[in-house]
């Protein structure tokens, strides 16, 4: 061999080589970012993971403290509701109560009314009384309970006597022995009355 062939062989395989080194190389340093990269994404996950477990937990927290002041808010708007109601049945039953004592009074002053009597004054002086006693009780919301000529409500009345008249319709009250008053809806004495078959 001459030197120039010689010299081309050793050139070759040399040339070779670090093309063969070079495309190894490609493939390390190929890998090497991949593993980087894998690595790196790992370790965003893993640090992802607990702020994302974090974000739900303190997403269960708010909602649970929602849920908290929701019901304390109905809760108290209900306990608002019941003691204004309590305090305005504890109010109509005191002056339900108050009325009561001075019905007696109601029914002396009616029947002063009914009696004949010569004395003007004295008569005058009665119905401004009970004007004054029947203003004093609407104020406080109490009313006298209509009766006479009105079918007979067991609710409303109680009927003490039964006649026989043709002049009054059949369960009709004819006449009226003590006045019954309410209060609202409420009954604070029943009228005592005679009625009619």
């Amino acid at each position: 061999m001459s030197k120039k062939e010689n010299k081309a062989e050793q050139t070759a395989p040399e040339q070779q080589e670090p093309v063969e080194k070079t495309e190894a190389q490609a493939e390390t340093q190929a890998g090497q970012p991949e593993s980087e990269a894998q690595t790196k994404a790992e370790a965003q996950n893993d640090s992802a993971d607990p702020l994302l477990k974090e974000l739900e937990s303190l997403k269960d927290q708010v909602a649970q403290q929602e849920d908290k002041y929701l019901r304390l808010a109905a809760e108290y708007d209900n306990y608002r509701r019941r003691t204004a109601k309590e305090k305005d049945s504890i109010w109509n039953d005191a002056k339900a109560d108050a009325a009561q004592a001075f019905l007696p009074v109601y029914d002396n002053l009616e029947r002063a009314l009914k009696q004949d009597t010569a004395d003007e004054a004295f008569k005058k002086g009665v119905e401004m009384t009970m004007t004054q006693l029947k203003t004093v009780l609407e104020k406080l919301g109490i009313t006298e309970i209509p009766a006479l000529g009105q079918t007979f409500d067991p609710n409303l009345h109680n009927a003490v006597m039964h006649v026989e008249d043709e002049n009054f319709g059949e369960n009709t009250v004819c006449d009226v022995f003590q006045a019954g008053f309410m209060l609202g809806d409420k009954v604070i004495r029943f009228a005592m009355v005679k009625v009619a078959n």
